[in-house]
C-alpha cells in the first residue's frame, strides 16, 4: 500500500439547516458543516439559526459558509453574528474579491470539460471542484462530472472535490486520486437540508474503508 494510502481524506457535509444533523455529522468525525447562505438555494439557512447550531458544535469541527455572488457587506453582515472558520466562494467571484477576504477561503470552480480546469489558475486559494450547473444555477444538483480528468491535474493549493458523491460513487472519486477533502450534500440527504443519518454514516465508512482506515 503506497504512503498516499495512509493520508486521511477529510470530509465536509454541506448545506445543514438543523442542528441534529450537525451533531450526527460531528459525531461521526467529520471535519466540517457548511452552511448556505444563499437564499435561492433550497438549503438556505438564516445567519442566527446558523450561530446557533454552530456554538453546539463540539470543539474541533470547521464552521464553512457557502455564499454566491455575496457583496462584502453581506458577508461582513453574516460574520458579526456567524462564526465561520472558512469562506466558500460558490458563484463568479473574482481572484481580487477572494483575496480580499479576512477570513480562510476555498474557491468552487465548476468544470464540464479539461478547458475549465485553466480557471483553477486564476485563485490563490484552496479549490472546490464541482460540476458545472446550467446557467444561474450554483451547485447543488447532485449532478457529477468526468473525474479522470483530474488524475493529473496540478493545483498550488489543497484540492476538494464536489458534485454529485454519495456512498455509491465515493470510491471511484477516491480512485482518481489523493483528495484534501470531499464535499457532500445531496448525496446524504432524504430531501433538501434534511440530511439523513444512515447515508451520513455510510457515506463516511465508505471514505475510510477506500483509505484503509
Amino acid at each position: 500500500m503506497s504512503r498516499s494510502n495512509h493520508i486521511r481524506t477529510r470530509i465536509k457535509i454541506c448545506g445543514i439547516t438543523r442542528l441534529e444533523d450537525a451533531l450526527e455529522a460531528s459525531s461521526l468525525g467529520v471535519d466540517a458543516v457548511g452552511f448556505v447562505f444563499y437564499d435561492k438555494s433550497p438549503r438556505y439557512i438564516d445567519p442566527q439559526k446558523a450561530a446557533s447550531i454552530i456554538r453546539q458544535l463540539p470543539p474541533f469541527v470547521s464552521a464553512v459558509g457557502l455564499f454566491v455572488n455575496p457583496t462584502q457587506e453581506y458577508i461582513a453582515e453574516v460574520l458579526q453574528s456567524v462564526p465561520l472558520g472558512v469562506i466558500q466562494l460558490h458563484g463568479d467571484e473574482s481572484p481580487d474579491f477572494c483575496s480580499a477576504q479576512r477570513r480562510r477561503v476555498m474557491k468552487a470552480v465548476p468544470i464540464s470539460d479539461a478547458n475549465d480546469l485553466k480557471q483553477t489558475a486564476r485563485f490563490n486559494c484552496p479549490v472546490l471542484l464541482d460540476a458545472k450547473a446550467p446557467a444561474g444555477v450554483y451547485g447543488g444538483t447532485g449532478t457529477t462530472f468526468d473525474w479522470s480528468l483530474l488524475k493529473d491535474f496540478e493545483h498550488d493549493f489543497p484540492l476538494t472535490l464536489a458534485g454529485g458523491l454519495s456512498v455509491d460513487n465515493v470510491e471511484d472519486a477516491m480512485a482518481i486520486r489523493q483528495w484534501f477533502a470531499l464535499d457532500v450534500s445531496s448525496g446524504v440527504e432524504s430531501s433538501p437540508g434534511i440530511k439523513d443519518a444512515e447515508k451520513m454514516r455510510a457515506f463516511v465508512g465508505a471514505v475510510n474503508r477506500a483509505k484503509g482506515l
